[in-house]
Protein backbone atom coordinates (compact mmCIF):
# COMPACT_ATOMS: atom_id res chain seq x y z
CA UNK A 1 0.00 0.00 0.00
CA UNK A 2 1.26 3.46 -0.83
CA UNK A 3 2.44 5.53 2.11
CA UNK A 4 1.21 9.08 2.72
CA UNK A 5 3.65 11.91 3.08
CA UNK A 6 4.16 13.22 6.62
CA UNK A 7 2.64 16.64 7.27
CA UNK A 8 3.07 17.69 10.90
CA UNK A 9 0.84 20.74 10.43
CA UNK A 10 -2.67 21.63 11.44
CA UNK A 11 -5.23 20.83 8.72
CA UNK A 12 -6.23 23.71 6.45
CA UNK A 13 -9.69 22.28 5.80
CA UNK A 14 -12.58 23.16 8.06
CA UNK A 15 -12.90 20.05 10.20
CA UNK A 16 -15.56 18.94 12.67
CA UNK A 17 -14.65 16.06 14.99
CA UNK A 18 -17.26 13.61 16.27
CA UNK A 19 -16.08 11.26 19.01
CA UNK A 20 -18.12 8.10 19.53
CA UNK A 21 -18.01 7.62 23.31
CA UNK A 22 -21.11 5.62 24.15
CA UNK A 23 -19.64 2.13 24.28
CA UNK A 24 -20.72 -0.30 26.99
CA UNK A 25 -17.36 -2.01 27.24
CA UNK A 26 -18.96 -5.28 28.35
CA UNK A 27 -15.65 -7.17 28.19
CA UNK A 28 -14.17 -4.68 30.69
CA UNK A 29 -16.75 -5.58 33.32
CA UNK A 30 -16.78 -4.90 36.27
CA UNK A 31 -14.85 -1.68 35.57
CA UNK A 32 -17.71 -0.64 33.28
CA UNK A 33 -20.46 -1.54 35.72
CA UNK A 34 -21.02 2.13 36.61
CA UNK A 35 -19.25 3.94 33.77
CA UNK A 36 -18.81 3.76 30.02
CA UNK A 37 -15.63 2.33 28.53
CA UNK A 38 -14.11 5.73 27.58
CA UNK A 39 -14.43 6.84 31.22
CA UNK A 40 -12.33 3.97 32.61
CA UNK A 41 -9.16 5.27 34.34
CA UNK A 42 -5.81 4.52 32.73
CA UNK A 43 -2.16 4.94 33.63
CA UNK A 44 -2.58 6.52 37.05
CA UNK A 45 -3.98 9.89 35.92
CA UNK A 46 -5.85 9.53 32.63
CA UNK A 47 -9.17 8.28 31.33
CA UNK A 48 -9.23 6.33 28.08
CA UNK A 49 -11.09 9.19 26.36
CA UNK A 50 -8.13 11.51 27.01
CA UNK A 51 -6.18 9.90 24.18
CA UNK A 52 -8.54 10.70 21.32
CA UNK A 53 -9.28 14.19 22.66
CA UNK A 54 -5.57 14.94 23.07
CA UNK A 55 -4.90 13.72 19.53
CA UNK A 56 -7.49 16.12 18.13
CA UNK A 57 -6.42 19.11 20.21
CA UNK A 58 -2.71 18.52 19.58
CA UNK A 59 -3.51 18.27 15.85
CA UNK A 60 -5.19 21.69 15.85
CA UNK A 61 -8.76 20.34 15.69
CA UNK A 62 -10.73 22.02 18.46
CA UNK A 63 -14.35 21.70 17.31
CA UNK A 64 -15.39 18.44 18.95
CA UNK A 65 -18.72 16.80 19.72
CA UNK A 66 -18.58 13.80 22.07
CA UNK A 67 -21.55 11.48 21.60
CA UNK A 68 -22.34 9.72 24.89
CA UNK A 69 -24.94 7.15 25.83
CA UNK A 70 -24.24 4.17 28.11
CA UNK A 71 -23.65 5.02 31.81
CA UNK A 72 -22.64 8.47 30.63
CA UNK A 73 -22.73 10.51 33.84
CA UNK A 74 -19.19 9.62 34.93
CA UNK A 75 -17.84 10.62 31.52
CA UNK A 76 -19.92 13.80 31.37
CA UNK A 77 -18.72 14.90 34.81
CA UNK A 78 -15.11 14.13 33.93
CA UNK A 79 -15.20 16.10 30.68
CA UNK A 80 -17.07 18.98 32.26
CA UNK A 81 -14.54 19.27 35.08
CA UNK A 82 -11.32 18.61 33.20
CA UNK A 83 -11.69 19.60 29.56
CA UNK A 84 -12.49 23.15 28.57
CA UNK A 85 -15.92 23.17 26.95
CA UNK A 86 -15.56 26.64 25.42
CA UNK A 87 -12.63 28.51 23.91
CA UNK A 88 -11.78 32.00 22.76
CA UNK A 89 -13.96 31.62 19.66
CA UNK A 90 -17.28 29.92 18.96
CA UNK A 91 -15.42 27.21 17.01
CA UNK A 92 -13.34 26.01 19.97
CA UNK A 93 -15.51 23.63 21.96
CA UNK A 94 -15.80 20.13 23.41
CA UNK A 95 -19.51 19.44 23.80
CA UNK A 96 -21.15 16.30 25.18
CA UNK A 97 -24.17 15.10 23.19
CA UNK A 98 -26.51 12.48 24.72
CA UNK A 99 -29.16 10.96 22.42
CA UNK A 100 -31.48 13.82 21.42
CA UNK A 101 -34.11 11.47 19.93
CA UNK A 102 -34.70 13.87 17.04
CA UNK A 103 -35.67 10.94 14.80
CA UNK A 104 -37.94 9.27 17.34
CA UNK A 105 -37.83 7.83 20.84
CA UNK A 106 -34.72 5.71 20.35
CA UNK A 107 -31.18 5.45 21.62
CA UNK A 108 -28.17 5.36 19.34
CA UNK A 109 -28.40 2.11 17.38
CA UNK A 110 -24.86 1.76 16.11
CA UNK A 111 -21.93 4.01 15.28
CA UNK A 112 -23.37 5.38 12.04
CA UNK A 113 -26.83 5.80 13.55
CA UNK A 114 -25.30 7.93 16.31
CA UNK A 115 -23.95 10.32 13.67
CA UNK A 116 -27.19 10.14 11.66
CA UNK A 117 -29.19 11.24 14.70
CA UNK A 118 -26.95 14.32 14.95
CA UNK A 119 -26.81 15.47 11.32
CA UNK A 120 -28.18 18.80 12.54
CA UNK A 121 -24.85 19.46 14.27
CA UNK A 122 -22.96 18.85 11.01
CA UNK A 123 -25.40 21.06 9.11
CA UNK A 124 -25.04 23.93 11.58
CA UNK A 125 -21.24 23.80 11.73
CA UNK A 126 -20.92 23.33 7.94
CA UNK A 127 -17.43 21.75 7.81
CA UNK A 128 -15.52 20.58 4.76
CA UNK A 129 -14.60 17.33 6.47
CA UNK A 130 -16.01 15.29 9.34
CA UNK A 131 -13.62 13.19 11.45
CA UNK A 132 -15.48 10.33 13.16
CA UNK A 133 -13.25 8.66 15.74
CA UNK A 134 -13.76 6.11 18.49
CA UNK A 135 -13.03 6.93 22.13
CA UNK A 136 -11.78 3.64 23.51
CA UNK A 137 -8.26 3.14 22.17
CA UNK A 138 -4.83 4.02 23.58
CA UNK A 139 -2.59 5.65 20.97
CA UNK A 140 -1.10 8.93 19.74
CA UNK A 141 -1.80 10.30 16.29
CA UNK A 142 -1.37 13.48 14.30
CA UNK A 143 -4.80 13.61 12.66
CA UNK A 144 -3.58 16.32 10.29
CA UNK A 145 -1.44 13.78 8.45
CA UNK A 146 -4.45 11.53 7.89
CA UNK A 147 -6.43 14.51 6.61
CA UNK A 148 -3.62 15.44 4.24
CA UNK A 149 -3.66 11.89 2.83
CA UNK A 150 -7.43 12.11 2.45
CA UNK A 151 -7.16 15.34 0.48
CA UNK A 152 -4.23 14.22 -1.69
CA UNK A 153 -5.93 10.99 -2.76
CA UNK A 154 -9.24 12.69 -3.53
CA UNK A 155 -11.02 10.23 -1.26
CA UNK A 156 -14.66 10.45 -0.31
CA UNK A 157 -13.85 8.59 2.88
CA UNK A 158 -10.59 7.50 4.51
CA UNK A 159 -10.14 4.70 7.04
CA UNK A 160 -7.17 4.64 9.41
CA UNK A 161 -5.62 1.17 9.36
CA UNK A 162 -3.05 -0.94 11.15
CA UNK A 163 -1.77 -4.54 10.60
CA UNK A 164 -3.05 -7.09 13.12
CA UNK A 165 -2.14 -10.79 13.53
CA UNK A 166 -4.52 -13.16 11.75
CA UNK A 167 -5.45 -14.75 15.08
CA UNK A 168 -6.90 -11.39 16.23
CA UNK A 169 -8.95 -10.43 13.15
CA UNK A 170 -12.24 -11.63 14.64
CA UNK A 171 -12.39 -8.36 16.58
CA UNK A 172 -11.82 -5.97 13.65
CA UNK A 173 -13.09 -4.81 10.31
CA UNK A 174 -10.59 -6.10 7.73
CA UNK A 175 -9.67 -4.19 4.56
CA UNK A 176 -8.24 -5.20 1.21
CA UNK A 177 -6.47 -2.48 -0.80
CA UNK A 178 -4.76 -2.01 -4.13
CA UNK A 179 -1.17 -0.76 -4.45
CA UNK A 180 -2.31 2.87 -4.27
CA UNK A 181 -4.14 2.38 -0.99
CA UNK A 182 -7.66 2.41 -2.42
CA UNK A 183 -9.98 0.07 -0.54
CA UNK A 184 -11.33 -2.74 -2.72
CA UNK A 185 -12.75 -4.93 0.04
CA UNK A 186 -14.12 -4.41 3.56
CA UNK A 187 -15.48 -7.18 5.79
CA UNK A 188 -16.45 -6.73 9.42
CA UNK A 189 -14.94 -9.42 11.67
CA UNK A 190 -14.41 -12.08 8.97
CA UNK A 191 -13.84 -15.74 9.96
CA UNK A 192 -11.31 -16.26 7.13
CA UNK A 193 -9.61 -12.96 6.26
CA UNK A 194 -7.24 -12.33 3.39
CA UNK A 195 -3.71 -11.62 4.63
CA UNK A 196 -1.83 -8.52 3.56
CA UNK A 197 0.26 -8.80 0.40
CA UNK A 198 3.80 -9.70 1.41
CA UNK A 199 2.74 -10.21 5.03
CA UNK A 200 0.92 -13.55 5.28
CA UNK A 201 0.74 -13.50 9.10
CA UNK A 202 -1.19 -10.21 9.27
CA UNK A 203 -4.34 -8.60 7.90
CA UNK A 204 -5.09 -4.88 7.48
CA UNK A 205 -7.53 -3.79 10.19
CA UNK A 206 -9.65 -0.70 10.58
CA UNK A 207 -8.86 1.36 13.69
CA UNK A 208 -12.41 2.72 13.79
CA UNK A 209 -11.24 6.22 12.79
CA UNK A 210 -12.69 7.80 9.65
CA UNK A 211 -12.48 11.02 7.64
CA UNK A 212 -15.49 11.85 5.45
CA UNK A 213 -16.21 14.60 3.00
CA UNK A 214 -19.14 16.32 4.64
CA UNK A 215 -21.50 16.21 1.65
CA UNK A 216 -20.78 12.52 1.11
CA UNK A 217 -21.40 11.62 4.76
CA UNK A 218 -24.66 13.57 4.92
CA UNK A 219 -25.92 12.04 1.68
CA UNK A 220 -25.04 8.50 2.73
CA UNK A 221 -26.70 8.74 6.13
CA UNK A 222 -29.70 10.82 5.06
CA UNK A 223 -30.59 9.03 1.83
CA UNK A 224 -28.79 5.72 1.20
CA UNK A 225 -29.50 4.22 4.62
CA UNK A 226 -32.55 6.19 5.73
CA UNK A 227 -34.74 3.10 6.11
CA UNK A 228 -32.24 1.02 8.10
CA UNK A 229 -32.54 0.97 11.89
CA UNK A 230 -29.33 -0.51 13.31
CA UNK A 231 -26.50 1.14 11.40
CA UNK A 232 -22.73 0.75 11.84
CA UNK A 233 -19.95 2.24 9.77
CA UNK A 234 -17.95 -0.98 9.67
CA UNK A 235 -20.86 -3.38 9.18
CA UNK A 236 -23.13 -1.41 6.86
CA UNK A 237 -21.96 1.97 5.61
CA UNK A 238 -18.37 1.48 4.46
CA UNK A 239 -18.86 -1.86 2.66
CA UNK A 240 -21.80 -0.35 0.73
CA UNK A 241 -19.77 2.75 -0.18
CA UNK A 242 -17.20 0.62 -2.02
CA UNK A 243 -19.59 0.36 -4.99
CA UNK A 244 -20.29 4.07 -5.29
CA UNK A 245 -17.47 6.09 -3.69
CA UNK A 246 -13.70 6.30 -3.39
CA UNK A 247 -12.48 4.84 -0.12
CA UNK A 248 -8.81 4.97 0.82
CA UNK A 249 -6.87 3.37 3.65
CA UNK A 250 -4.54 5.53 5.70
CA UNK A 251 -1.41 3.72 6.89
CA UNK A 252 -1.13 4.58 10.58
CA UNK A 253 2.44 3.28 10.65
CA UNK A 254 3.43 6.28 8.50
CA UNK A 255 2.18 8.76 11.09
CA UNK A 256 5.14 10.70 12.48
CA UNK A 257 5.01 12.46 15.84
CA UNK A 258 7.58 14.72 17.47
CA UNK A 259 9.35 13.52 20.59
CA UNK A 260 9.02 9.76 19.99
CA UNK A 261 11.96 7.83 21.44
CA UNK A 262 13.77 5.18 19.35
CA UNK A 263 13.01 2.41 21.85
CA UNK A 264 9.24 2.98 21.80
CA UNK A 265 6.96 0.75 19.79
CA UNK A 266 6.41 2.76 16.65
CA UNK A 267 2.73 3.23 15.75
CA UNK A 268 1.65 2.08 19.20
CA UNK A 269 -2.12 1.42 19.21
CA UNK A 270 -4.13 -0.77 21.54
CA UNK A 271 -7.79 -1.67 21.60
CA UNK A 272 -8.19 -1.92 25.37
CA UNK A 273 -11.51 -3.71 25.14
CA UNK A 274 -10.65 -6.67 27.36
CA UNK A 275 -9.26 -6.98 30.88
CA UNK A 276 -6.09 -8.56 29.52
CA UNK A 277 -5.47 -5.91 26.84
CA UNK A 278 -6.26 -3.11 29.31
CA UNK A 279 -3.88 -4.55 31.90
CA UNK A 280 -1.03 -5.03 29.43
CA UNK A 281 -1.47 -1.53 27.98
CA UNK A 282 -1.03 -0.12 31.49
CA UNK A 283 2.10 -2.22 31.96
CA UNK A 284 3.40 -0.91 28.61
CA UNK A 285 3.97 2.57 30.09
CA UNK A 286 6.25 1.22 32.84
CA UNK A 287 9.99 0.66 32.66
CA UNK A 288 13.06 2.61 31.60
CA UNK A 289 12.29 1.93 27.93
CA UNK A 290 8.48 1.71 27.80
CA UNK A 291 6.61 0.68 24.68
CA UNK A 292 4.55 3.85 25.14
CA UNK A 293 6.43 6.72 26.76
CA UNK A 294 3.89 9.28 27.94
CA UNK A 295 6.66 11.62 29.05
CA UNK A 296 6.65 13.39 25.69
CA UNK A 297 6.68 17.16 26.09
CA UNK A 298 5.97 17.63 22.40
CA UNK A 299 2.81 15.51 22.37
CA UNK A 300 1.21 15.49 25.81
CA UNK A 301 -1.79 13.39 26.62
CA UNK A 302 -3.88 15.86 28.59
CA UNK A 303 -5.74 14.66 31.66
CA UNK A 304 -7.91 15.64 34.57
CA UNK A 305 -6.98 18.29 37.09
CA UNK A 306 -6.17 17.21 40.65
CA UNK A 307 -5.88 19.83 43.39
CA UNK A 308 -4.42 17.56 46.03
CA UNK A 309 -0.87 17.54 47.39
CA UNK A 310 2.18 15.95 45.73
CA UNK A 311 3.03 12.35 46.50
CA UNK A 312 4.76 11.61 49.83
CA UNK A 313 6.96 8.54 50.39
CA UNK A 314 8.22 8.11 53.94
CA UNK A 315 10.03 4.82 53.46
CA UNK A 316 9.87 1.61 51.48
CA UNK A 317 11.16 -0.30 48.48
CA UNK A 318 9.77 1.02 45.17
CA UNK A 319 10.81 -0.53 41.84
CA UNK A 320 9.50 0.34 38.37
CA UNK A 321 6.29 1.99 39.42
CA UNK A 322 4.18 5.08 38.75
CA UNK A 323 3.00 6.98 41.82
CA UNK A 324 0.20 9.49 41.33
CA UNK A 325 -0.28 12.88 42.97
CA UNK A 326 -1.47 12.80 46.55
CA UNK A 327 -0.21 9.27 47.24
CA UNK A 328 1.12 8.39 50.68
CA UNK A 329 3.52 5.43 51.02
CA UNK A 330 4.98 4.28 54.33
CA UNK A 331 7.39 1.35 54.65
CA UNK A 332 5.85 -0.63 51.78
CA UNK A 333 7.08 -2.67 48.81
CA UNK A 334 5.74 -1.63 45.38
CA UNK A 335 6.98 -3.35 42.21
CA UNK A 336 5.91 -3.04 38.57
CA UNK A 337 2.72 -1.26 39.54
CA UNK A 338 0.69 1.89 38.92
CA UNK A 339 -0.88 3.91 41.73
CA UNK A 340 -3.48 6.52 40.87
CA UNK A 341 -4.10 9.75 42.75
CA UNK A 342 -4.57 9.83 46.50
CA UNK A 343 -3.66 6.18 47.15
CA UNK A 344 -2.45 5.36 50.68
CA UNK A 345 -0.19 2.34 51.22
CA UNK A 346 0.63 1.43 54.81
CA UNK A 347 3.41 -0.40 56.69
CA UNK A 348 4.39 -3.81 55.41
CA UNK A 349 2.03 -3.79 52.42
CA UNK A 350 3.29 -5.40 49.20
CA UNK A 351 1.93 -4.46 45.78
CA UNK A 352 3.22 -6.35 42.74
CA UNK A 353 2.25 -6.14 39.05
CA UNK A 354 -0.94 -4.30 39.98
CA UNK A 355 -3.04 -1.24 39.17
CA UNK A 356 -4.46 0.66 42.14
CA UNK A 357 -6.86 3.40 41.07
CA UNK A 358 -7.60 6.72 42.74
CA UNK A 359 -8.29 7.15 46.46
CA UNK A 360 -7.79 3.56 47.55
CA UNK A 361 -6.24 2.53 50.84
CA UNK A 362 -4.02 -0.54 51.13
CA UNK A 363 -3.70 -1.32 54.82
CA UNK A 364 -0.72 -2.78 56.70
CA UNK A 365 0.71 -6.12 55.58
CA UNK A 366 -1.79 -6.56 52.73
CA UNK A 367 -0.32 -8.33 49.68
CA UNK A 368 -1.62 -7.78 46.12
CA UNK A 369 -0.31 -9.46 42.96
CA UNK A 370 -1.78 -8.97 39.45
CA UNK A 371 -4.76 -7.12 40.84
CA UNK A 372 -6.74 -4.17 39.49
CA UNK A 373 -8.32 -2.28 42.37
CA UNK A 374 -10.93 0.19 41.14
CA UNK A 375 -11.41 3.59 42.77
CA UNK A 376 -12.48 4.26 46.38
CA UNK A 377 -11.64 0.85 47.80
CA UNK A 378 -10.02 -0.16 51.06
CA UNK A 379 -7.91 -3.32 51.17
CA UNK A 380 -7.88 -4.56 54.78
CA UNK A 381 -4.73 -5.32 56.71
CA UNK A 382 -3.05 -8.70 56.05
CA UNK A 383 -5.42 -9.57 53.18
CA UNK A 384 -3.85 -11.45 50.27
CA UNK A 385 -5.35 -11.07 46.78
CA UNK A 386 -4.03 -12.69 43.63
CA UNK A 387 -2.63 -15.87 45.18
CA UNK A 388 -5.63 -18.19 45.50
CA UNK A 389 -7.84 -18.03 42.42
CA UNK A 390 -10.69 -20.03 43.92
CA UNK A 391 -10.76 -17.89 47.05
CA UNK A 392 -10.50 -14.64 45.07
CA UNK A 393 -13.41 -15.66 42.83
CA UNK A 394 -15.70 -15.89 45.89
CA UNK A 395 -15.31 -12.15 46.52
CA UNK A 396 -14.13 -10.50 43.32
CA UNK A 397 -14.09 -10.86 39.56
CA UNK A 398 -11.29 -13.04 38.20
CA UNK A 399 -10.44 -12.74 34.50
CA UNK A 400 -9.70 -15.98 32.59
CA UNK A 401 -6.05 -14.89 32.48
CA UNK A 402 -5.97 -14.79 36.30
CA UNK A 403 -6.11 -11.01 36.76
CA UNK A 404 -8.26 -10.12 39.77
CA UNK A 405 -10.52 -7.03 39.61
CA UNK A 406 -11.89 -5.44 42.77
CA UNK A 407 -14.97 -3.44 41.64
CA UNK A 408 -15.29 0.28 42.21
CA UNK A 409 -16.22 1.63 45.59
CA UNK A 410 -16.64 -1.58 47.54
CA UNK A 411 -14.90 -2.11 50.90
CA UNK A 412 -13.28 -5.51 51.04
CA UNK A 413 -14.88 -7.67 53.78
CA UNK A 414 -12.67 -8.07 56.83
Amino acid sequence: MASPKPHAIAPTKRVLAIVLAGGKGERLHPMTHERSKPAVPFGGKYRIVDFVLSNFVNSGIQSIYVLVQYMSQSLIEYLRSNWRTAGLTSEQFITMVPPQMRLGTMWYRGTADAVRQNLNLIHDFDPDLVAVFGADHVYRMDVGQMIQWHVETGADATISTIPVPLKSVHAFGILETDIRGRVIGFVEKPPQPKPMPGNPAHALASMGNYIFNKDVLVSILKDAHKDESDLDFGKNVLPAMLKTHKLYAYDFSSNQLPGIKPYEEQSYWRDVGTIQSYYHANMDILGARPKLNLNNRRWFIHSGRYDGPPAKILDGNLTNCIIGDGCFVRNAVIKNSILGRGVHVHDGAIIEDSIIMDFCKVRADAHLKRVIVDRFNEVPAKLKVGFDREDDAKRYFVDPTGIVIVPRGQTVPR
